[in-house]
């Protein structure tokens, strides 16, 4: 069964924010880091750690 990144990763952010309930600042600003972070010069060393 495949499943597409943006779909599961929006399943675990929903779980995870009605399990954990984290303040939305901290929320903010892990998905505004992970968007720099993906569009950096980090973005190899990233794609190497993660295959």
């Amino acid at each position: 069964m495949d499943v597409p990144l943006w779909l599961a990763l929006l399943c675990v952010g929903v779980l995870g924010v009605k399990l954990i309930q984290p303040p939305w600042w901290l929320i903010a600003a892990l998905l505004l880091g992970g968007y720099l972070l993906a569009d950096s010069l980090l973005t190899p060393v990233i794609d190497s750690v993660v295959k």
